[in-house]
């Protein structure tokens, strides 16, 4: 099977927030996936490739706006598309 779709290149920063500058609805449409130390991770709500991180929610800690508490974990992380 072959993909007509081209998909966009994966940016260095994303972020699924859409008020994010970081944001880019293109990639969204695809399903990716992330690596970090080479684990798969399915709870990513940003990362940043060449500064090595990602930012996952923590528990249910919610912020004083009512979004999830974000913590910043540092690795090699690798984007791909599935």
């Amino acid at each position: 099977m072959t993909e007509t779709t081209q998909r966009p290149p994966l940016p260095d920063h994303l972020s699924i927030d859409p008020r994010s500058p970081h944001h880019v609805a293109a990639v969204f449409e695809h399903d990716i996936g992330i690596r970090l130390n080479d684990k798969e991770r399915i709870d990513v709500c940003e990362y940043c490739i060449s500064e090595g991180w990602v930012k996952v929610p923590s528990g249910k800690t919610l912020d004083r706006k009512g979004n999830p508490l974000l913590i910043k974990l540092k690795g090699t992380v690798e984007a791909f598309y599935r």
